[in-house]
């Protein structure tokens, strides 16, 4: 069996088939193995989640990555990390993370692939593929005959490290069809208006609940020289197939006006700005206040005032792309693929996983666990 992409997805497939005994070629275009892997996590990948559940992906079927993840969950990956020898950490909300770098997962990726038998060749061209007997892949390293074909290519996202279209054109190819693809897990930018009130406070971070396309997140938010980022708003970014509006409580879980309440307090910008810097940074504060301060300090003003604290809107304009972005959101329609073995349905013995397919996982380890997943799936059946 051929393997296209030597990523997380593709080396968890060849790892499971050459257990198995099958003889396996992976083709990966970049010079070395795991790229993607190696820069994830800060360096340190973090390569899965403790509450890892159906419920943490986006998928057009959201029943779809139920057998899969079943099959081989993040309790098998934590095992085979343990096996190696790998210290790692939670970081928080069940964020496991290596202690020391990406490359030990890479290292035991490639070690597992030895002992599986699995032949590895990079620096990969593949210029066409054809079916007739078997799958036939042409590439600048020669031509390969496998009866099985296994599309681990990648999505858009980070396009630097060789993302491109190609697993997509390949399903187009063998008639599949192609959820739409965007970027997800990304950074939103602002109007001219809105980065002009508050883009120059770049840098500035504060817990916030993000809410947008049905979703809400409790994590940092992060403003940037041209929009916003940080945890939360990269999660609620998945969610917005449209640029509506996000609204952000800014002080989860907190009266910020009480002490305005108080008999003999003073109402005025001066209180509320000394009652929001409780709250938020001090910058952040005293500009929020300036472009959404209530027009008096009565009671229904105050009432207003903390409405509009947990209910902040701010629509962006857009994203800063498949560049900036994590993961793609779309790919390969589910519907083509059994959900138990990851092939298609129309060609027997082509198999897609991992980030080409329809399924995205939420910021924190998810989208490693799919590939792990979907990768032994696929594995095992190939």
């Amino acid at each position: 069996m051929i393997v296209l992409g030597g990523g997380a997805a593709g080396l968890m497939c060849a790892i499971e088939a050459g257990k198995r005994g099958r003889r396996v070629l992976v083709l990966e275009r970049n010079d070395r193995v795991g790229r993607k892997i190696l820069i994830s996590g800060g360096g340190r990948c973090n390569f899965t989640n403790l509450y890892c559940e159906p419920e943490n992906f986006l998928c057009a079927n959201p029943h779809f990555v139920k057998s899969a993840l079943a099959g081989y969950d993040q309790h098998d990956f934590i095992a085979l990390v343990e096996q190696h020898g790998i210290r790692y950490h939670e970081k928080t909300l069940g964020q496991l993370f290596c202690d020391g770098s990406s490359a030990e997962i890479t290292t035991m990726l490639e070690k597992e692939c030895r002992d599986a038998g699995v032949a590895i060749t990079t620096h990969v061209d593949v210029s066409a593929v054809s079916r007739d007997a078997a799958f036939v892949v042409e590439s600048s390293a020669g031509v390969f005959y496998g009866a099985s074909l296994v599309v681990a290519t990648g999505g858009l996202s980070i396009p630097k490290m060789g993302a491109t279209s190609f697993g997509y054109d390949l399903a187009r190819q063998f008639g599949l069809q192609i959820k739409h693809t965007r970027p997800a897990l990304v950074p939103l930018t602002l109007s001219a208006v809105d980065r002009q009130r508050y883009c120059d406070l770049s840098g500035v971070s504060t817990e916030v609940i993000a809410s947008g396309g049905g979703q809400s997140f409790h994590e940092k938010m992060l403003i940037t020289h041209r929009g916003l980022s940080g945890p939360a708003i990269l999660q609620i970014s998945s969610y917005l197939a449209n640029w509506e509006a996000v609204s952000i409580d800014l002080a989860p879980g907190e009266t910020v006006t009480t002490s305005l309440r108080e008999t003999g307090s003073p109402r005025d910008a001066k209180a509320a700005r000394n009652a929001l810097r409780e709250f938020l940074p001090q910058r952040f504060a005293d500009r929020w206040l300036e472009y959404n301060a209530p027009a008096r300090w009565t009671n229904e003003g105050l009432d207003e005032f903390e409405r509009r604290i947990h209910a902040w809107q701010i629509t962006p304009v857009g994203s800063e792309g498949y560049d900036k972005a994590e993961v793609t959101v779309g790919g390969v329609d589910t519907s083509e693929l059994s959900s138990k073995t990851m092939e298609s349905r129309k060609v027997p013995g082509l198999f897609f996983i991992g980030e080409v397919v329809d399924v995205t996982g939420q910021l924190g380890g998810f989208n490693f666990q799919w590939a792990w997943s979907a990768g032994v799936a696929a594995g095992q059946a190939a």
